[in-house]
């Protein structure tokens, strides 16, 4: 199932998920979320097709750096943009490891949240919940 300007967060923290779900919801985005690396998983391989993943890398079950890798074996998913989302402070090389598109530190900034998932998707200003 695909919306427009559907955005995945992936983070094992409740409150940061719900957090981050809304203040993108605010902005006009869909999103759908997912707890863990492997829920994740399970909903891109039963159709949801994100245009924007914004990932966590600590997790307990597949940490962001197995989604990541998993994500890039995979040519129907390797393309979708990915940005980290992550309190591991993270060097330039190990960005650049990831094959990510960003990489943002928390606490979040909202505005430099918003800033740099609106450089991938433009939002509608049209709320809308994408549930999965």
């Amino acid at each position: 199932m695909e919306y427009l300007n559907c955005l995945l967060v992936i983070d094992d923290d409740h409150d940061i998920r719900l957090s981050l779900q809304d203040a993108l919801e605010m902005e006009g985005y869909h999103v759908a979320t997912a707890s863990s690396g492997r829920e994740a998983l399970e909903s891109l391989e039963h159709g949801l097709r994100p245009d924007l993943i914004l990932l966590d890398l600590m997790m307990p079950d597949i940490s962001g750096w197995a989604f990541r890798s998993w994500q890039r074996a995979h040519p129907e998913f390797a393309s979708i943009p990915v940005v980290v989302v992550s309190g591991q402070g993270l060097s330039p090389p190990e960005v650049a490891r990831l094959g990510v598109d960003g990489y943002l530190a928390k606490p979040l900034d909202l505005d430099h949240l918003l800033d740099t998932v609106a450089r991938f998707v433009p939002p509608s200003h049209q709320p809308g919940v994408a549930s999965w």
